[in-house]
């Protein structure tokens, strides 16, 4: 099992966390929320926990919490710049279907 960043990701990430100061890297996990079922969450992570499951990819940290793992096996995180709009998108290979307004999918 395993989650990755790609190098654009990475390097947002790592930009973020020294203007910050501080920081190990960044927490995915999933929530149930939305019409499809499942939401994405992410969020800049101060320290791991000892039940996070870590991945590093490019010199950054993905924790995530065990019961995430397995709906997010195998994603990337990727960071975008589409015309004026720039954030992260996730490539998960089990997502089947999405819902329309992209908050939500189902595995």
């Amino acid at each position: 099992m395993a989650v990755t960043l790609s190098e654009s990701a990475a390097q947002h990430v790592s930009r973020y966390i020294a203007k910050r100061g501080k920081g190990v890297g960044v927490r995915l996990g999933v929530k149930t929320t939305g019409c499809s079922g499942l939401a994405y969450k992410l969020e800049y992570a101060d320290d791991i926990a000892p039940e996070d499951i870590v991945f590093e990819e490019h010199g950054v940290k993905v924790l995530v919490d065990p019961k995430s793992l397995p709906f997010l096996d195998g994603t990337q995180l990727d960071f975008v710049r589409e015309g004026l709009n720039e954030g992260f998108k996730f490539h998960n290979p089990r997502e089947k279907d999405r819902c329309g307004c992209g908050e939500s999918f189902r595995i």
